[in-house]
């Protein structure tokens, strides 16, 4: 196995396509969510995300979303699985993995972490 690399990346969110599912009277509204994103720098490429998330008191949410580009030059596609939750005074945790032998073309055999940071911005740390 490879050395391990890190890397950030910035993204701009260019749609934002939420639909209700479920909406109690009391109790968090569920939502699914359809987000495409542009990712600039050391990651250059699309990514399309399908968020489910619970609205309420505090939040949560996990996503699966492919990033097509390149990455550090290397050309082809990769999924990462996230998600978050925030506690009702703004406390937050994030958590992420790319997922095992998603990637493809020159992205083959990429493992590793991805957790969004700062807002904007997507953090890897990746291996071969």
């Amino acid at each position: 196995m490879s050395e391990t690399t890190e890397a950030a990346a910035a993204f701009t969110i260019d749609a934002w396509e939420e639909t209700t599912y479920d909406d109690p009277a009391e109790g968090p509204k569920l939502t699914r969510v359809v987000v495409r994103k542009t990712y600039d720098g050391v990651l250059r490429g699309t990514g399309v995300a399908e968020v489910l998330t619970a609205q309420g008191g505090g939040s949560g949410f996990v996503a699966s979303e492919r990033i097509v580009g390149t990455l550090d030059g290397r050309a082809g596609s990769f999924v990462i699985q996230h998600g978050g939750l925030a506690d009702p005074d703004g406390t937050t945790s994030t958590f992420g993995a790319i997922v095992p032998s998603s990637g493809t073309g020159e992205l083959a055999g990429i493992s590793g972490e991805a957790t969004e940071g700062t807002p904007g911005t997507l953090t890897l740390r990746y291996r071969f």
